[in-house]
């Protein structure tokens, strides 16, 4: 029992916000649609409520196809109006100054809970919510779910949403579906340069490729700074031809500083620190390696100024070779 949609399409005008998009959704499981702002994430929600037509594409609900239903005859399958459509008309009944904004999420989220019945649809429904209410309402929202044995799309433009909430998330790029996955998955291994930018903060280097697509270790040569860089094998398909400009992807805690070359096999560079900004529960450290900007995530950094130098390290094994 789940919800299927192949192909979607959508336009407005003579512009395509959706293109080719398709989606499976099991019940009993949140699957996560992540975009940044304007990429369709709400006209999809919308098309699968029926509340927006389609251009072309299919919507099936457990074996039935519902592309041609309108809003009121889904409705006999999944609520009807999407979280959006009851938050308007509740703020409609109630002056704005009696319900603040998290409020009204809250009380949408609540409404929809208690009368879902085999689909829920959210969109960015905690974007206005504190940290303490968010993290409330994520876990009776995955109670709901196991209990009602619901399948869910969750709409949202904060990855720390889709890791806390989601099973599986969809990432949308340019109107199209880029990558789908688990969520650790999508961020440990993004599989091109448009999900490593917009699922958090990545080290994007472009290099050429040095080494032959037969080499046990690839060898590639930075663009900015031109420093050797080595990564584990890889698929020769993201390899490109030799001399071809790659995308080579580090996360920033997965690089090292240290004031030696302690381990030569992890791509030590000299840089010079050239910003430090404490987070919380880590600190961002700004380098410059000859030109190679980088970003590390350090616990804590003791020992080190900016405009001091130090030695960081990219561990072969961290490195991704990205398609554009």
């Amino acid at each position: 029992m789940s919800l299927i949609i192949n192909n979607l399409f959508k336009r407005y005008d003579n512009n395509w916000v959706l293109k080719d998009v398709s989606l499976h959704v099991e019940r009993g499981e949140i699957l996560g649609l992540f975009g940044v702002v304007a990429e369709g994430k709400t006209t999809i929600i919308r098309v699968i409520a029926g509340t927006e037509p389609l251009n072309s594409g299919t919507i099936f609900y457990n074996s039935e196809d519902l592309t041609n239903c309108n809003c009121d005859e889904r409705g006999f399958h999944f609520p009807k109006l999407t979280n959006d459509v009851f938050w308007k008309s509740l703020f409609k009944t109630q002056k704005s100054s009696q319900l603040a904004d998290g409020d009204g999420q809250v009380l949408a989220l609540e409404h929809a809970l208690q009368n879902a019945s085999g689909v829920l649809l959210l969109d960015n429904q905690f974007c206005f919510m504190d940290r303490l209410t968010r993290e409330r309402n994520c876990e009776k929202l995955r109670a709901v779910v196991k209990e009602k044995n619901l399948a869910v799309i969750f709409a949202t433009n904060d990855y720390n949403e889709v890791l806390s909430i989601c099973d599986r998330v969809s990432v949308l790029h340019n109107g199209a579906i880029v990558q789908t996955g688990t969520p650790r998955e999508v961020y440990e291994s993004p599989t091109s340069v448009a999900a490593a930018r917009v699922t958090g903060r990545n080290n994007l280097i472009e290099a050429a490729r040095l080494s032959s697509s037969k080499a046990d270790t690839p060898e590639f040569q930075t663009l900015k700074g031109e420093h050797q860089l080595f990564t584990d094998q890889v698929d020769k398909d993201s390899l490109g031809a030799i001399n071809q400009t790659v995308t080579l992807a580090i996360r920033p805690e997965h690089i090292s500083i240290s004031f030696g070359a302690s381990f030569p096999e992890d791509n030590l560079l000299r840089a010079e620190i050239v910003g430090i900004s404490f987070l919380g529960s880590t600190t961002s450290i700004k380098l410059n390696a000859n030109g190679l900007l980088l970003e590390a995530l350090v616990l804590r950094l003791v020992g080190l100024n900016v405009g001091e130098e130090c030695m960081v390290g990219l561990p072969p094994d961290r490195i991704l070779v990205l398609k554009d």
